[in-house]
This record gives structure tokens, sequence and C-alpha cells, in this order.
């Protein structure tokens, strides 16, 4: 036989595909009598005894946990919101308190067997509040495919006459064709018809309820108490209306024999489909109620049910309800609709059921919403909310305040090249640092403990932002008052939780910063989507104080609130680090000679605190401590007085790494980055003409390629352009705009 190309063969393809399937539907069982599902279930009661919430709970301890650093301490992240199925794509970027926030409160649903509140996530528009629910709606279809994520549901089955020994309104009393006398495996030619249950039922509210408590009692006898609570919805739940009129009926027309009653009866595993709606929906902010029913014994799609139903009055149920039930319901922006449109959740979510026309719909759902502050503070006045505050659980999720973590968002989102331009280094940095400046509060100093008070209120909006993104504190603190603001940073940081202007509330959000990415990436006058690109977006952006309410807010005293300079703030950021990577890149200095002669400062000043002497490396001889060396390092730091208390908080930090790191040799660049920064600066101050001269020969080889320059120049301008393309990731172009920038700045100063 030809092949399509080569040794592609596409019915030997097709037919691997076709066994593939065959095999994975035979493993995952997905259709079984109930007496299989019985056995399935008194083999391992608990995974089919579990509740909504409980389900989405063993989703996050299914995918686990990992911490990150927090100047406060790590803190727990759940790796769900990673979404490591997908390679990450879409995932929900830090919020690690949020997470925890939702964990807690599906524990204490999984406790109570039963969800009795809804979750309402509140807080400013693009904080990340949909893209949490969404991982945990992904998360959840996921877990439904795995083995420890089975969930089941049932559907009828009305075989054909002739399967049947007699046709008399139920397919007479013969006996079934399939395991157990069941008709649940019959082929498609001998069912006449399949009614599906759109509401999911559990198979065991099939079970008369109080034996089926009897039995979960039993099962479950061996466990510790408060090991696991079987869900409220299985205990004491009931059939839907339909499924109990199908049930009864059946059961009338067998007198009583329950057994060939569950030959009717299909089991078949469900799958969390989100774009299907299957046991996960979102309630958009319309009008219409969420739950519906239409009568279908008129319909003429199932004339094949026996006649007996076909004279009873059935319906099928619709709406997000419905198609969440056993899942997940979301409701985007819920405080948009109309109150009266929602307040039939007061007793949906408190007692887990829903009237429809003439019945009731029992559910079991984990009820989670969103809403931005604006509509939160108004139904907060509204007479209702004192009904249904305590039907909620209000979980905050404020913008983020570590513009390290912001940054990683806006990387993300930008591939490398965006709409065929390079990405420039930090540009991504300077519109994290300047919308995370715009977020930031001025504390009020009152609050703290006086000695706290007097530095809480010497710090500015970027010193905040380091202590939030990195654990830094302004240089000019001595090491005592940095201590001591280390030591009760996190009354820092939860200042605000309790204000209703809490910090995180206001300023730009991240979908408004991706917008300033868009259009700078898109600007005519930058080669590379740059920082300088970014810069003058936001100049632009800031001139818009009647779209954004944000820049209605008057600057405060120490600069807070003033986000026309803030730009300036983060390009002087900017041009730090390019001075810092262009003085790297030109190769005058040994980097790894900073870390060299930090390390011997670092013995020399141990043996000093412990009145010891220091073996000479070279002679072998015991010698005093440098002194030498000491005073000239401290001279590089700017220590001029109250050296041995330097010295001495010096041991302390590295001793606090170590604890952190048991075993590890001390990174010095990692503990002291402010030290380094100044070293490098005394280094690079001893050669000042030499920088200025190469850094003139740069600019001219990347503008017109040197000519100018003889062949040594070029050649060493040429050196210092390839380590900042292989070390920073910049092009030529964007080499030159930094490099211009930094040379002005230089040159004004």
């Amino acid at each position: 036989m030809a092949t399509a190309s080569g040794d592609f063969d596409p019915r030997e393809r097709l037919s691997r595909l076709g066994a593939e399937i065959k095999h994975a539907y035979a493993r995952n069982r997905r259709v079984m009598s109930f007496d299989e599902y019985f056995a399935l279930f008194c083999a391992n009661p608990a995974p089919q005894l579990r509740s909504a919430a409980q389900i989405l709970l063993d989703v996050f301890d299914h995918f686990g946990k990992t911490e990150v650093a927090h100047p406060c301490g790590n803190v727990e992240r759940w790796r769900l919101f990673d979404v490591p199925w997908a390679g990450g794509q879409e995932r929900l970027v830090g919020q690690e308190a949020v997470q925890a926030q939702v964990r807690r409160a599906l524990e204490g649903f999984a406790r109570e067997g039963r969800v009795n509140k809804l979750l309402l996530l509140h807080g400013p528009n693009g904080s990340a509040k949909s893209t949490l629910i969404a991982c945990l709606a992904r998360a959840l279809e996921h877990y439904s495919t795995l083995d420890e994520g089975a969930c089941y549901r049932f559907n009828w089955v009305f075989p054909s006459e002739r399967v049947t020994a007699a046709g008399i309104g139920f397919g007479g009393a013969g006996e079934g064709h399939g395991p157990g006398d069941s008709y649940a495996t019959l082929g498609d030619e001998q069912v006449d018809a399949l009614l599906e249950d759109e509401l999911r039922d559990h198979p065991l509210l099939l079970l008369p309820g109080p034996r089926r408590r009897e039995l979960i009692a039993e099962l479950l006898a061996g466990r510790a108490p408060g090991d696991f609570t079987p869900a409220r919805y299985v205990l004491d739940g009931e059939l839907g209306p339909r499924n109990r009129r199908i049930c009864d009926a059946l059961l009338h027309r067998y007198r009583g024999d329950y057994l060939k009653v569950l030959r009717h009866v299909q089991v078949e595993r469900f799958f969390v489909e989100r774009r299907y709606r299957v046991a996960c929906a979102t309630v958009e902010p319309q009008l219409h109620v969420d739950a519906r029913a239409r009568q279908i014994t008129v319909d003429r799609s199932v004339s094949a049910l026996p006649p007996a139903l076909q004279s009873m009055s059935l319906h099928e149920y619709g709406g997000e309800l419905v198609d969440a039930n056993r899942g997940l319901l979301e409701y985007a922006d819920l405080l948009k609709r109309p109150i009266e449109a929602w307040k039939y959740l007061l007793g949906t979510v408190e007692h887990a059921r829903v009237p429809v026309e003439d019945a009731i719909l029992f559910l079991d759902v984990v009820f989670i919403g969103s809403s931005n502050e604006s509509h939160l503070a108004v139904f907060k006045e509204v007479p209702e909310f004192q009904s249904f505050k305590g039907r909620m659980e209000l979980i905050r999720v404020p913008y983020l305040l570590d513009h390290e973590v912001e940054r990683t968002i806006y990387d993300e989102k930008l591939p490398p090249e965006r709409g065929g331009k390079h990405v420039a280094p930090h540009a991504t940095m300077v519109a994290a640092l300047w919308a995370v400046l715009t977020r930031v509060r001025k504390p009020v100093s009152d609050r703290f403990p006086r000695v706290l008070a007097e530095l809480v209120g010497r710090l500015g909006p970027l010193d905040k932002a380091d202590l939030y993104a990195h654990g830094t504190v302004p240089a000019a603190f001595s090491p005592e008052q940095a201590r001591e603001l280390r030591a009760h940073a996190e009354l820092l940081f939860t200042e605000s939780a309790s204000y209703p202007n809490y910090e995180g509330r206001s300023g730009a959000s991240p979908r408004e910063m991706q917008t300033v990415l868009l259009n700078a990436a898109a600007s005519v006058h930058h080669a590379c989507l740059s920082p300088a690109a970014v810069l003058g977006e936001l100049e632009e952006f800031v001139k818009q104080v009647s779209v954004h309410e944000f820049l209605k807010q008057d600057p405060l005293p120490g600069g807070f609130h003033d986000n026309r300079r803030f730009i300036a703030v983060v390009q002087d950021r900017w041009l730090d680090r390019v001075n810092d990577e262009l003085l790297a890149a030109l190769g005058l200095v040994d980097e790894g000679e900073f870390g060299r002669l930090f390390e011997r400062y670092v013995i020399n000043v141990t043996h000093s605190l412990r009145k010891e002497k220091v073996r000479n490396p070279v002679t072998g001889r015991l010698d005093p401590p440098d002194a030498e060396l000491l005073a000239e390092v401290e001279k590089s730091l700017g220590v001029t007085t109250r050296r041995d208390e330097f010295r001495q908080e010096t041991i302390t930090r590295i001793g606090a790494w170590s604890l952190d790191h048991p075993g590890q040799k001390p990174a010095y660049g990692e503990i002291f980055p402010r030290q380094f920064e100044l070293l490098r600066e005394a280094a690079f101050a001893q050669r000042k003409v030499q920088v200025e001269r190469v850094l003139d020969d740069l600019l001219v080889v990347l503008t017109d390629g040197g000519a100018s320059l003889d062949a040594e120049a070029r050649a060493c301008a040429e050196e210092s352009m390839t380590r900042l393309a292989e070390r920073h990731g910049y092009c030529r172009g964007c080499a030159r705009e930094a490099l211009a920038a930094l040379l002005r700045r230089r040159r004004a100063g």
C-alpha cells in the first residue's frame, strides 16, 4: 500500500489511535452496571463520598505545594496555580495569601460535609480574581481525568422488545442481558430509549436514605474520628424530581422488586469540562434565574420511552446551577447583577437546594464569585447585606506589591519578540516598578510602636517597594535601625489590612500596564520595546486623569501618589542597572575581585572581633587582622563611624543566612548586594577617565560602526557589546539607546 509520505501509514496511525482510545475508555470504566459500581464503592468508599468541596481540596493536595521567599519569611504556594499540566500557561502569579484563604475555606466546607457559603473574591479591577478562579476550574478539570479524581453519574436504560421477554410498559419482566442482569451495557440496537440525567445525581442516591446512611456508617467505621466527613449531599440528599418519578414508577411496575429497578441503571463516569459546562459553569451578570425546567414527555425525541413513562410529567433541567452540579460554579462580577436576580442564593447556598417551578433540586456545588471594590462598597450599604454577610466568605484580592513578582506577569505575557520587535532588558522592570509605586500607601506612623514609628515615617514609596520585593532597607539606616525594621516588617505589610482603602486597592492595574507595554511595542520612534519607549508611554498615560481614578489622588508628603514623579524614579532605577551592566561589560575590573575582597574583609573582621590573629596565606604566619584592609573597605562602604557596630552586624547577617542555608558557603553578593554595589562604584571611580573614554568609544561603534576609531579601541568596544548581548540580552539598537541615556545623565550630574 502506498503511504502518504515516506513510512507514514494513515490507516495504521488511525487504527493505533482507535486502539488507544478504546483502551483508555475501558481503563477509565466509563460505563458500568449499578452492581459493578456498588462493588467499586464498597471496596473504597471514601472517594465516592466526597463533596464537591472535598474534591476541590483533594485537587490542592494532589498538586502539592512549595515555599516562596517573602521578607517576613517563606510562605506556602499551592502548585495547582502554576498550572503544571499545561506547562504553566495562564498561571496565577503571586497571591499566595489569597490561595491560603481559599484553601482554608474549603477545609471548613470539607469538615462540615457541605458548602454553606459563597466565596466572594473582591478587589480592584485586574487583580487576578478571574485568573485564580480559572486556575481552580482548570485544575478540577484535569484532576477529573485521573483515576483518583473519578466521579460518576447515572442514566436510565430501557431495552427494546427484542431483548425482553415481552413488552409491557417497561419492557416486561424478562431478564436483562448484561453483567448482573443489567441493561447498562446493551448496544444501541438493543435499546429503545436512554434517558440521561443532566443534574448528574450521585448513583448512591438510588439507595433508600436510611439504608444508605447505615451502609456508609458501616463502611467508614474503622476510620479515626474527624479523619473524613462524608458529603451531606450523599448522606441526606434526594434524587432529582425526574429520577424520583422514574424510580418510583419502575418500583411500582416491578411490584417492589428493587433489584429489577437497578437493571435499568447505567452508571457513567463523567469528566469536568468547562467548555461544555459539565460540573463547571460561569454565571455572567445577566438577569435571568440560573436554573430552569422544560417538560420533555411531549418531546418527540423521547417518544421511544415506555408508554407508562410517556404518560408522566417528566422535565429536564437546565441553567448554570444544573450545569455546575457536582462541581464548581463561578459568579463573574456577581454584584453587577440586580440583587433581585440572585436573592435565591440565600437559600441555595445555605441549604444546597434550589426551587424550580414545581420541584426542588438538590445540589453539591462550590459557589465562588468575584466583585470589584466599588460594587462591594455599594452592596454593604443596602439592607439585604445583613442577610447575605453570613452566607458569604469575603476574600480580598489586592494588587501585587512586589515589583519583581509583578514583572513576572509582564514577562510571561510578552514573547522575546513582540510585534517583530526585540524586547529590551528592563522594559518590563520599568513598567512593574512604576505600577507598584502607584499602589503603595503612606504609612500612618502613629499606628506603630514608638521606636518603629520614626523609622516607618522615613520610608518613601521606593523604600517600601524595595522592602516588599527584597527585604532591603534604605542605606541611610544604621545597622541597628535596619535590624529593627526587618524584625517588624510584617507590621508594615499588614498595617492597612483593616482600612477600607487598603494598600493594593488602588493604583495602576496589570491590564493597564500591559496596554502601556503594547503601545510601547508599537512605537515608531523606538527600534525595540525598550525602557525608553515604556517611559514615553507612561508620560502619556499620566495625562489621562479623567480616565483613571488613581491619577486624581493628590501627592502626599514623602512622595506618595506622585505618579508623574515616579516616572523619573523608575528611569533612575533603569539607568542604575544599565550603569552596572555597562561597567561590568567593559572588562576593566574583574567582577570576582569584589567577592574575594569582601571575603578577606569578613575573615579579618571575624578574627578582629574574637581578638585573634589571622594566618597569612603567603607566609603561613599568624598576623594581626589587617587594619589597613578593614579601613579601605569600610571607607568604600561609607562606614566612617560606629565601625564596631557595622562589623558585628556584618557577622550577624552572615550567621542568619547560614542558618537558612546549612552547609553552603556564604554567598556574599546575595547577602550584601548594596555593599557589593558600593565596592564596584569605588573601583570604577578610580578609573573614571578610562571608563568615560571606553563608553564614548562604545557609543561611536553602536552609532556608525566606529570607523573613526583605531583598531584597538574598536575591538575593545565590540568585545563590550558582545558581553552585553550574551549576559543581558541587549541588541545593538537598545544598547545604543540605553548608553546614550546613561551618558546624558552622567554628564548632566
